[in-house]
Formats: structure tokens, sequence, C-alpha cells
């Protein structure tokens, strides 16, 4: 079993940035492939970005690329998610996400290839 903490979200101005972290503890979290997804008011939970057991693989939907960084830190069982010149579009939950598969394949797009789940944090975009 898996528990994952989302933290670092806040209120933001547009062209502004910020950092999530997600600190897993339990379970083999370097084993593990982390994604991001994100959930706005009244929409359904949409895929951000993932990555590899390694580091080695990134996906990003793309509206994000180019914006966003995932990366990881397997000593300290944490993946960020960098956001950086964020949009009012932006603003919603955002969850990070384990799937006990260590690489990525094409369903790391969705929202049922990931077991364990944080509870979110708010991320708010002011135009």
């Amino acid at each position: 079993q898996v528990q994952l903490v989302e933290s670092g979200g806040g209120l933001v101005q547009a062209g502004g940035s910020l950092r999530l972290s997600c600190a897993a503890s339990g379970g083999a979290f370097s084993n593990y492939a982390m994604g991001w997804f994100r959930q706005a008011p009244g929409k359904e939970r949409e895929f951000v970005a993932a990555i590899s057991w390694n580091g080695g693989s990134t996906y990003y939907t793309d509206s994000v690329k180019g914006r966003f960084t995932i990366s990881r830190d397997n000593a300290k069982k944490t993946v960020y998610l960098q956001m950086n010149s964020l949009k009012p579009e932006d603003t919603a939950v955002y969850f990070c996400a384990a799937d006990q598969r260590p690489r990525l394949y094409s369903g790391s797009y969705y929202v049922e290839a990931y077991a364990y789940w944080g509870q979110g944090t708010q991320v708010t975009v002011s135009s």
C-alpha cells in the first residue's frame, strides 16, 4: 500500500510559477511510474504528466508541454511538478498517482492505470 501526499499548491497570478510535490510512504516507490492529474470544477479528472520509474521517460498533455516539468527523486520518495507560465485555465485540484508498473505505456494517460492516489492540492491562477 502506498500513501501519497501532495503539497505546494496555492494562489498565483497568470504567468507565475508553482512547484508541486508528492511525497510517498509505504510500498516500493522506485518501482512505480508516477503521474499527475488535475480536475477543475464540473470537469472530469484529466492527465497532466507522467514519469517512469527511473525518470528516463516522461509524458505530457499537449496543453502543458514546454511549461510544466515532471521529475522525481527516488531517494526522497518524491515526485515533483514544476509549473511555469501558469494560465487561468490551469486552475484545478492537482492529484498525484502511482502506477504499479515501472514503465510508461499507452495506458499511462488514463486514470484507470493508477492504483494509488493522493488527496489533491488546489492550484488557482488568477488573471
